[in-house]
């Protein structure tokens, strides 16, 4: 009998009282629909927020923040480790979510600095504005559509 009551008892409390709590650690990181880059950002979290991970799916972390459920971050963006901002901080001293992105493709500027270094009669002008242009998620979206892209493994 005892036995039997222990087992309703652990079937009746909710799967959230096991879930985790994460914080994050980027100065923006960004919350998408789907477990992607390329999925649209439904919401955005900032330094020493806390989400809470509802599942995992590889490298993306299924959390709810404060203003939205279910979305997805990658986990390069949160810490099960405190972050707080301590006043005097720079918050801008850490990583930002783009930078996160490049340095999970093998860029960061210690990288870019060597390569400009060995690389001194080219000129690196036109990368430098590239990377101040940006596009409108919206724009990524409906290009991916009209092109008929697909992601890996889908």
């Amino acid at each position: 009998m005892r036995r039997l009551l222990i087992s309703v008892v652990v079937l009746l409390v909710p799967a959230t009282a096991w879930s985790t709590s994460l914080n994050v650690q980027v100065e923006e990181g960004q919350v998408r629909n789907k477990p992607s880059f390329l999925g649209e950002i439904v919401d955005k979290v900032v330094y020493g927020e806390s989400v809470e991970v509802v599942k995992e799916q590889g490298p993306w972390r299924m959390v709810n923040t404060p203003r939205k459920p279910g979305g997805w971050i990658h986990q390069s963006a949160v810490s099960e480790s405190s972050v707080e901002l301590v006043p005097g901080s720079n918050v801008n001293a850490g990583a930002s979510g783009k930078e996160i992105a490049l340095a999970g493709k093998g860029f960061n500027a210690d990288v870019e600095n060597a390569y400009k270094a060995g690389h001194q009669q080219m000129s690196f002008a036109w990368v430098d504005n590239m990377e101040k242009f940006t596009v409108k998620n919206t724009d990524i979206e409906q290009f991916i559509k009209q092109g008929g892209l697909r992601e890996a493994g889908l």
